[in-house]
């Protein structure tokens, strides 16, 4: 269990106050004095939620398209349009998208049919492949990736090193994933510094995304990668890849209270124990787990996202927090979970 100032596994807000009533007073001065104190004590509760409020504000909320089609099982969401996917976030009440395989290339197109709703892109996929292809190639589509980015008006673009990944493979996601060699991690680190001086060109950050099925996966994985690559070099932290790579909950608040100052992005993706144990016994692939139902929603899994939501706050965490939950469609409607996410997200953070 985590103990300490985020609490035990609580879900229910503590919202609420307890209050006590001033001692009755025998004198004017004893009156008068109880009547500063509660003056002072209604100052700084209005002073204290004034900040709470700002400090929520600095938090954005949004959903990623992969509840509604999948890039990389195409099947899943296949007959869900673009139009649909953007109009029930929306509905929902999410601020922001990620970028989907059914989006519009054309930014002007884009950026109408997402104005329209209310919405904007924070973030989108890049496969970093410096494992296997050339250097400056790689570099060179990194930057057409950023220069739409940019257009589309993100911030931040969340990055993995995808040459040697099993993610999108038939193979035992616990059992055959890559290990870097020296030279592998060399040459990682050298290309995610260089991508991260591209982005800065544009007043963007790099965050890398930790990964199932990729050499940047464990907590061990990501200390190296984190302590190997210089300041501009953000993390993507996402709560339910670091569960599912390291099985417990004491992983996802230990990773984001370790490297919270260098967290750019976040995904807020919730676990089904079952399912996931089931991946691990039967030697199940990564892309299997997405068909069984492994991910889910905040709000339907087994991970409380308060402590979450509270390490991001006290820190002064700005920026986004995205729900990503890559799930059958026609399990899992996408309307109903992104609205029972939406919710849940409310209750237990006020945002």
């Amino acid at each position: 269990m985590v103990e300490g100032r985020y609490g035990l596994r609580f879900r229910a807000s503590c919202r609420g106050r307890s209050r006590t009533g001033n001692e009755e007073a025998d004198g004017e001065g004893e009156e008068v004095l109880s009547g500063l104190n509660g003056m002072n004590k209604l100052i700084l509760k209005d002073s204290k939620e004034m900040d709470d409020e700002m400090e929520l504000k600095n938090i954005k909320i949004g959903i990623a398209p992969i509840g509604w089609t999948n890039d990389d099982l195409p099947d899943l969401g296949s007959e869900n349009t673009f139009e649909q996917c953007v109009s029930e976030m929306a509905l929902a009440g999410f601020q922001g998208t990620e970028v989907g395989n059914k989006y519009p290339r054309d930014t002007e197109v884009l950026k109408k049919a997402l104005s329209l709703r209310g919405l904007q892109i924070c973030n989108a996929w890049f496969s970093a492949r410096f494992t296997s292809k050339p250097f400056d190639e790689v570099l060179a589509e990194f930057t057409a990736h950023r220069d739409f980015l940019y257009e589309m008006g993100a911030g931040v673009i969340g990055a993995a090193e995808t040459g040697n990944s099993i993610q999108g493979l038939r193979e035992p996601i616990f059992d055959a994933k890559p290990v870097y060699t020296e030279e592998q991690w060399d040459i990682v680190v050298r290309g995610f510094n260089r991508m991260a001086e591209l982005a800065s060109e544009k007043g963007m950050k790099l965050a890398c995304h930790h990964h199932m099925g990729t050499g940047v996966q464990t907590m061990e994985e990501i200390d190296r990668f984190m302590k190997s690559v210089n300041e501009q070099v953000y993390l993507l932290y996402d709560s339910g890849h670091i569960y599912y790579s390291e099985g417990t909950y004491d992983s996802c608040l230990m990773l984001l209270q370790t490297y919270i100052d260098r967290i750019a992005h976040v995904h807020l993706k919730d676990i089904r124990p079952e399912n996931l144990q089931k991946v691990r016994d039967e030697k199940l692939s990564f892309l299997d787990g997405v068909r069984i139902g492994t991910f889910t929603v905040p709000g339907d899994g087994a991970l409380d996202f308060m402590p979450i939501f509270h390490i991001l706050k006290d820190a002064g965490y700005e920026g986004w927090t995205v729900v990503e939950a890559e799930q059958d469609p026609e399990k899992a409607n996408p309307l109903a979970y992104a609205l029972k996410a939406r919710k849940y997200i409310k209750e237990i953070s006020g945002i």
